[in-house]
């Protein structure tokens, strides 16, 4: 076994070479509509149409689109919190049905979930709480992941004395106890302000770099997608389509702000931006 102290080798963001070919979740010809299925189509809303990917032990892919393009349907369809209408999805070999939540995948949602009734550090240890996790291991666990999070000191606080971005911390921290192998983020940082959003994209690419875990990360932020992916799948306005899947090329670890100073961000972004922007001009011409 590595020691601590041992540096983990520099993942190259667009293959990989040190990451498996072992595929954690695999999409294939994945649909979504609303409304009453039927002959009448009428009330009908076609949200993401055929839609098929996959996702290597490790990588960090971000689904990048315009607003109302299924990129959060799409990942409730993963997570087994929604039903799918047609195609198919598997974790880990085994088809994922609506209801039926796998364990080894976390959910990091949009806003903060924390309990305002709890302190910080009860928040972060409530689901090893509900699993009947020894206190004396909960609670070392608990301040782990409170030092991880840089929320030292705060251990006693409750929500309503925190930050959006500190609650936030506390959101994700309480995901990450559970060790989940697979990570679902609803873009979790969509309401904090430029500084602390790039605090948050600093911490989480910390943590990553440590624990490797798979994640599916929804924004509708291209400069959030190119800090933190390894490859952007940029979807069509509605219905979602696959539109491109970018590799990104930067290497890691990763500095949040310096990155954004690099000539190579700056033509990333233009890239991809080109792409994008004709995505926005789609759905404002609806």
């Amino acid at each position: 076994m590595s020691s601590a102290a041992e540096p983990k080798p520099s993942l190259a963001a667009s293959v990989p070479e040190s990451v498996p070919e072992r595929r954690r979740i695999e999409v294939r010809a994945l649909s979504k509509t609303f409304g009453k299925p039927g002959a009448n189509t009428a009330g009908q809303v076609p949200a993401v149409d055929r839609v098929s990917f996959d996702l290597r032990q490790g990588e960090f892919v971000a689904l990048l689109g315009p607003s109302g393009c299924g990129k959060s349907t799409i990942l409730n369809m993963i997570a087994g919190l929604i039903p799918h209408s047609g195609g198919e999805i598997r974790v880990d070999g085994e088809v994922v049905e609506a209801g039926k939540v796998k364990p080894q995948v976390g959910y990091v949602f949009q806003r903060d979930t924390v309990f305002a009734w709890r302190t910080v550090a009860r928040n972060i240890g409530y689901g090893l709480e509900i699993k009947g996790v020894p206190k004396a291991e909960r609670e070392a666990r608990v301040a782990h992941m409170i030092g991880q999070a840089r929320l030292k000191g705060f251990e006693n606080a409750f929500p309503l004395t925190l930050s959006g971005g500190m609650r936030q911390r506390v959101s994700l921290m309480r995901t990450l106890i559970m060790e989940p192998q697979i990570l679902l983020m609803d873009e979790p940082f969509g309401a904090l302000d430029t500084h602390t959003k790039l605090e948050m994209h600093q911490i989480l690419l910390e943590l990553w770099e440590r624990e490797r875990q798979t994640v599916i990360f929804v924004t509708h932020d291209l400069s959030e997608a190119l800090t933190l992916a390894d490859r952007i799948i940029l979807l069509s306005a509605r219905p979602g389509r696959i539109k491109q899947d970018f590799a990104i090329p930067f290497p890691r670890p990763r500095d949040a702000i310096k990155l954004r100073e690099t000539a190579e961000y700056g033509a990333m972004f233009a890239k991809v931006w080109h792409s994008l922007g004709e995505e926005f001009a789609a759905t404002k011409a609806e």
